[in-house]
């Protein structure tokens, strides 16, 4: 995945990926590489791996990272400025670029819970002064390639942010400082995501910007993802269609998965630039909703924008 640009990484547009958490436990990697199995037939654009601080769950994340690469899927490792010296940044640079990398997900991150002071005695505190880090880091180290960096995006606002437009201003810093595409945070209103995507545009953004798509499966799993994504706003016909499940779980499922792959098929018609697809580490939800969109394989990109040319004339 050696590249000029972001264009390596969204070869076809729309581009889909997904995302993995590096397992804990013998069984938890057993069931990622079941899961990469099932997924990897769809040719994804690209897979991103999280991460947190700390040692443990840094050298997690390389080997899921070196898993990925070993077969052939461009993989994109998260970094995140919490906890980290410059030091600490280089060396998981280099271990990323020696597993195979050719992109980063550049985050600000959140402070591990009950940390100690010690580990909030970052470098950085914000993503743009990572983003510009790596690309000074990366002259330094005077690569054949240049990498791709992906950033955050917040559809419906930052939840640390009270200023929507200082908020935007924030974003294109990031751009501004070399970041090359952007993936935005799970949201289920895709009106939020079409006005994101709209600023972005009027500020002058003209990246691509993934949209991510995580499908209610459980309602503990939605409880949890209010939790992580502070912020995100849950629509009264979502919450209804999970009300008239009773809390039949293969109905809450099959909801969540049908309002999930409605969100795709309005932002694909909305020549959307990528789906992401927030998988838990899991392909049931996610193979579904390729067959409710008709996907067999990978799109036949020039197909595509040919029928909708002449829908549209």
């Amino acid at each position: 995945m050696c590249a000029a640009s972001s264009r390596a990484l969204f070869g076809h547009i729309p581009s889909f990926s997904f995302e993995f958490f590096p397992p804990k436990t013998p069984e938890g990697a057993r069931s990622l590489t079941n899961t990469i199995l099932e997924l990897q037939d769809f040719r994804p654009g690209f897979v991103s791996v999280t991460y947190g601080a700390g040692g443990g769950s840094r050298r997690l994340t390389r080997e899921v990272v070196t898993e990925l690469q070993n077969r052939g899927i461009p993989t994109v490792p998260h970094l995140t400025c919490v906890g980290h010296t410059e030091e600490e940044l280089e060396e998981i640079l280099h271990g990323y670029i020696n597993a195979g990398a050719r992109a980063i997900m550049a985050l600000r991150g959140d402070p591990p819970r009950n940390a100690p002071a010690a580990l909030t005695r970052e470098a950085f505190h914000h993503a743009s002064e990572l983003v510009r880090f790596i690309r000074s880091w990366e002259e330094r180290q005077r690569l054949p390639f240049r990498l791709t960096i992906g950033v955050a995006g917040f559809p419906e606002g930052h939840p640390d942010s009270r200023n929507r437009l200082k908020e935007m201003d924030y974003l294109k810093a990031k751009l501004d400082e070399g970041a090359d595409y952007i993936c935005t945070q799970l949201f289920f209103d895709n009106h939020a995501f079409f006005d994101y995507r709209d600023r972005c545009r009027l500020m002058g953004i003209d990246v691509p910007i993934i949209a991510g798509i995580m499908p209610v499966t459980t309602i503990s799993g939605m409880n949890r993802m209010a939790e992580l994504s502070a912020g995100t706003n849950f629509p009264a016909r979502l919450l209804k269609a999970m009300l008239r499940a009773g809390g039949d779980k293969q109905s809450i499922e099959r909801i969540g998965i049908n309002y999930a792959s409605n969100q795709c098929g309005e932002l694909l018609d909305a020549d959307v630039d990528g789906i992401h697809f927030y998988t838990l580490n899991r392909s049931r939800a996610t193979l579904e909703i390729y067959r409710n969109l008709g996907i067999n394989n990978y799109f036949d990109v020039d197909r595509i924008h040919m029928l909708n040319d002449i829908y549209r004339s």
